[in-house]
């Protein structure tokens, strides 16, 4: 694909031809998926070497072909490496490499269907100053999306000139200006989980704070604080390894020309936007155990509560049926001479007493709501 400031190689296949030299203008994207990056290692690391006067160093080549890699920040005098783990749901059809899933999403575990279609994976750049490397999982939708993107941008008859081409529907300036617009897309996907999941977990909560409801889905609730918890650590991660870079930016040595330092400043304030949304997730995700937490604590509160008053109640109905059974007792005695014992209204009598000793003592209770209901 040809563009105004940028070429870029999408590879798909093995018959990818790779580039053999820098265009006039602009900069180079190499995206590779990771099985082709790992298939046609020496055909990229000569290309690289051929475009840029240097290679990969083996421990970044480990990095870009491990799956499993927390998101993290690496550079040398040459080029930057950043690993940063995006987010994709899965839609029904089951990845086809193990790497596109995490140990703990392994399998099928109870939880919101929302967690278990959550796939993070890897992306691995490595940021020259003309050619952009990018490694990603296979079939990959936020290569394609980003793809798709670019084409349309450099298809737009704007001139490359108009201030909209530093923003999301323009053509990126710089080799770290289209990875920090990819960074900031795959962000924009962990936003848009903040609805779904707030769904899915707001229908427990308000199971949870129901007293008279018996919650039996705890196995479910537990997995999906540990998917909270992993999520978390996730957006850690991603913060840690962007904040290290937006420190290398600061040292960057920028001309005096003002395109270079408008660039710059450019840079730095994409970076500063993908920080701050990572930020909205992190507190998202910590607001959403804090509920979570705060509905169990209540939950188990309410059945306290519950449980006090059926003890409440039992106490203030044992305490009337005593006299009662004194009484009873009373008469049932194997006394040969007792006072009423033959006379013949003597029982009517009685049970009166016990009634009206009985209603007394219920409107007693009832006037100091020991028999009335906590939420009345």
């Amino acid at each position: 694909m040809q563009g105004n400031q940028v070429q870029a190689w999408p590879s798909h296949g093995s018959d990818t031809a790779l580039p053999e030299a820098l265009p006039d203008q602009g900069f180079l994207w190499l995206a590779f998926s990771r099985s082709h990056f790992e298939g046609h290692l020496p055909a990229i690391q000569t290309c690289l070497q051929q475009l840029t006067g240097q290679s990969l160093v083996d421990l970044h080549v480990s990095d870009l072909l491990n799956g499993q890699l927390p998101s993290r920040y690496d550079f040398t005098s040459h080029y930057d490496l950043l690993v940063f783990r995006r987010l994709a749901q899965q839609t029904g059809t089951a990845p086809r490499h193990s790497e596109t899933k995490p140990p703990h999403a392994m399998g099928k575990r109870p939880g919101p269907p929302i967690l278990q279609r959550i796939d993070t994976s890897p992306v691995g750049f490595a940021v020259f100053d003309r050619v952009l490397l990018s490694v990603h999982p296979d079939d990959c939708a936020v290569r394609e999306a980003y793809a798709s993107r670019l084409l349309n941008a450099t298809g737009d008859k704007t001139p490359s000139n108009d201030p909209r081409s530093a923003g999301a529907r323009g053509i990126p300036l710089s080799p770290a200006d289209m990875m920090l617009r990819i960074v900031s897309q795959m962000v924009d996907a962990y936003l848009d989980l903040r609805r779904e999941l707030s769904r899915q977990l707001d229908h427990w909560q308000t199971e949870l704070i129901q007293p008279k409801t018996r919650f039996q889905r705890w196995d479910a609730l537990l997995q999906a604080r540990l998917a909270l918890h992993q999520l978390e650590d996730l957006c850690d991660d991603q913060r840690t390894a962007m904040l290290n870079w937006n420190a290398t930016l600061e040292d960057w040595v920028v001309s005096n020309d003002p395109n270079a330092l408008r660039e710059h400043e450019l840079l730095k304030v994409r970076c500063r936007d993908v920080l701050e949304h990572i930020d909205r997730m992190v507190n998202h995700v910590r607001r959403l155990e804090h509920n979570t937490e705060t509905a169990v604590q209540m939950h188990f509160n309410a059945q306290g509560n519950r449980t006090n008053d059926i003890m409440r109640t039992l106490t203030a109905l044992t305490a009337i049926f005593l006299p009662l059974n004194l009484i009873a007792g009373i008469f049932g005695m194997n006394f040969e001479f007792m006072p009423w014992l033959h006379t013949a209204s003597a029982f009517w009598w009685t049970l009166g007493s016990m009634g009206a000793i009985a209603l007394v003592m219920g409107l007693v209770f009832w006037r100091k709501r020991y028999l009335a209901r906590t939420g009345n």
